[in-house]
């Protein structure tokens, strides 16, 4: 299969770095909350860079912190895995999108945060941009701005003295703001609807602990389904 033309100018680092700043600059302000949650519990600043690199799941990162700072390391897989499933199922959905971008479609899918799909699943380009450029540049604006703010997180963590309860909830707070700005967006809201739906019943069904990957299956198995019928056919047919 011929692969995608890529390019990186002025003007694809421009054009992405303005549909990027708003997420960069979220990331760099929960990365530095994550990075001084880290020091908290024992864990230096290039703990918190490795794990930026590593997994690169806000909430991941956040939810495994106190797990891994008692000592609790499989519980922190579990937990780890449970959580980021839905990556998996996020990066199945843009295959019909990466396949064409040769090897650097292994970096898209690896670093494919919820954030970074928001703003890439729609398939929008600015006029005039190279789209695989864009692509690539997006993402990695996004994880970069995540690494720096963790890094600088944990840097200001030495020196800062204070009552750390409840900076973990950040990541609820920014999934919540994605969702709110896309339902504005977006001139279809089924996929909303669908996701709400699907995982307050799985939450119900299944409880706290396993809820995530049943709502997950349904709701990727739905819209899979029905793709056809609910993005714009100029996607579709990419």
């Amino acid at each position: 299969m011929e692969t995608e033309e890529f390019r990186i100018t002025g003007k694809e680092v421009k054009a992405a770095l303005k549909t990027s700043f708003p997420i960069m600059v979220t990331f760099l302000v929960l990365g530095s909350g994550y990075g001084i949650l880290m020091e908290k519990h024992g864990f230096g600043p290039l703990w918190s860079v490795l794990s930026g690199i590593v997994i690169f799941s806000g909430t991941v990162q956040f939810v495994s912190v106190s797990m891994l700072g008692a000592g609790s390391f499989i519980m922190a897989a579990l937990t780890a895995f449970m959580v980021s499933a839905r990556h998996a199922f996020f990066s199945i959905s843009m295959i019909g999108r990466y396949r064409r971008e040769g090897k650097r479609k292994w970096y898209l899918y690896y670093a494919l945060c919820d954030e970074t799909y928001a703003m890439l699943s729609s398939d929008a380009c600015p006029e005039g941009v190279n789209r695989s450029g864009h692509r690539l540049l997006v993402t990695l604006f996004d994880q970069s701005s995540w690494v720096i703010g963790s890094f600088l997180g944990g840097v200001m963590g030495t020196y800062l003295n204070f009552d750390s309860t409840g900076i973990d909830f950040s990541m609820t707070a920014l999934f919540t703001t994605v969702f709110v700005q896309q339902w504005l967006d977006a001139k279809n809201h089924i996929p909303a609807i669908l996701g709400l739906g699907a995982t307050l019943l799985c939450r119900i069904i299944f409880g706290t602990d396993i809820f995530l990957i049943p709502a997950m299956i349904i709701i990727i198995g739905t819209l899979t389904l029905a793709r056809g019928k609910i993005e714009p056919k100029e996607v579709h047919n990419d």
